[in-house]
């Protein structure tokens, strides 16, 4: 292993955030799903969730758009959407999916400095109501045009690109936030060999 890969990869894990997850439900197209996992990526996200009960349309997700980023995420496949929000709440301080509500907050309003997991939901259907029930609030990206929603992936990345910029402001990507037994099961999984 070459001294810069080495440290790209303690790079990487040292500014990965245990406080912050994605949950995707019942997305459908592939392309979608390798995006925003090509962007939980970029932003140090290294846990993501699915829950879906419905035969999958690829067999490997994110295999080409995604730059193989499936790779370095750890990823977390449900069927019962219940099992998966207990999971959830065990982990995470809050659960907030992206619904249009009259009780909704700005996503600018949700406090990442906290422990948070965004749920987005299917692109026609929307977040569950098992999740919409479960949640601690629901959040909405402001808009100014006539159209009050954006491609699944888009709004994925507008959501955790305010989260890191909340983060990055908060000092949190400069002090490792994985625990150790994670943070040493990434450095074997990736390769990561001392010299």
């Amino acid at each position: 292993m070459t001294p810069e890969r080495r440290e790209r990869i303690l790079s990487v894990l040292n500014r990965r955030q245990a406080g912050l997850t994605v949950v995707l439900e019942n997305i459908e197209d592939p392309h979608n799903i390798a995006a925003i996992m090509r962007t939980c990526d970029a932003v140090g996200i290294q846990e993501i969730f699915t829950v879906s009960n419905k035969p999958p349309r690829v067999k490997k997700w994110g295999a080409k758009s995604s730059s193989s980023a499936n790779k370095w995420l750890t990823h977390h496949k449900y069927t019962d959407v219940h099992e998966c929000i207990s999971v959830l709440k065990q982990r995470y301080d809050k659960l907030m999916t992206t619904h249009l509500a009259q009780n909704s907050v700005s996503l600018y309003d949700i406090d990442f400095k906290e422990s948070v997991a965004l749920v987005f939901g299917n692109e026609q259907t929307g977040v569950s109501k098992a999740f919409l029930e479960a949640a601690d609030g629901n959040f909405i990206i402001p808009q100014m045009g006539i159209i009050r929603s954006l491609n699944v992936s888009v709004a994925c990345a507008v959501s955790i690109y305010e989260a890191m910029r909340q983060k990055t402001l908060a000092g949190h990507y400069e002090k490792r936030s994985l625990p150790d037994e994670q943070y040493n099961t990434l450095l074997e999984q990736w390769g990561y060999e001392e010299e």
